[in-house]
């Protein structure tokens, strides 16, 4: 029997997992870019949709009030103990990101770091994060993509055979993603590897049209 995309993302995550900070800690300049022009403050209510082991707890105000999701059970696990190391208050949760469990307007900021490339349905992902964003509110996202307007070479169409098996998309470009919801780039920023990852900041309307 076909195993579906969404179940595929936990059990290659699950693999993963052990050795996840190992490989996502390479990233660890990017991840603070994106949080700088994130400029989470303290008081307000942040999603971490495809949260991983937590790499991005330690870089929230501590005052902050902290939601993640994750897929994956180990990741979450993973997750808990470092809130813990770090004396951090999370509600952490397995959950997935094309179809979140949240009321509209719970959060004022949603962090999407290394999913957007990841996850089976994009669109449906930012979709939800515009969904549970607050009038106002603003998604972080950190990730590779593909210039817009380019295409992906034939070298990285063919590399993606093999990352899109193991673990993410290398083909993909943002442009297109966001331009199915309302939301409005405010920053779009190289972030690591000479632009191949991206640190973008998109803001709900404060109002529908």
């Amino acid at each position: 029997m076909a195993i579906d995309a969404t179940r595929w993302n936990s059990i290659r995550y699950t693999i993963w997992a052990p050795i996840y900070d190992l490989v996502a800690r390479r990233l660890d300049r990017g991840r603070r870019h994106a949080h700088l022009l994130a400029g989470v403050k303290p008081g307000e209510r942040v999603l971490l949709d495809g949260a991983g082991t937590g790499l991005d707890l330690e870089l929230l105000p501590h005052d902050a009030i902290i939601t993640a999701i994750d897929i994956t059970p180990s990741m979450i696990e993973r997750l808990r103990d470092r809130a813990r190391r770090l004396g951090v208050d999370v509600d952490a949760r397995v959950g997935d990101g094309q179809a979140l469990s949240f009321a509209d307007e719970s959060f004022d900021v949603v962090m999407l770091h290394l999913i957007v490339a990841v996850i089976p349905d994009p669109v449906a992902c930012l979709r939800e994060a515009e969904r549970v964003l607050r009038p106002g509110g603003r998604v972080s996202i950190f990730d590779k993509f593909v210039a817009d307007g380019e295409t992906a070479s034939r070298l990285r169409r063919l590399a993606n055979v093999v990352t899109s098996a193991a673990a993410t998309d290398i083909t993909r470009s943002l442009g297109p993603i966001v331009a199915s919801t309302s939301l409005r780039v405010m920053r779009d920023e190289a972030a690591a590897f000479g632009g191949l990852f991206r640190a973008v900041v998109a803001e709900k309307a404060n109002q529908k049209p």
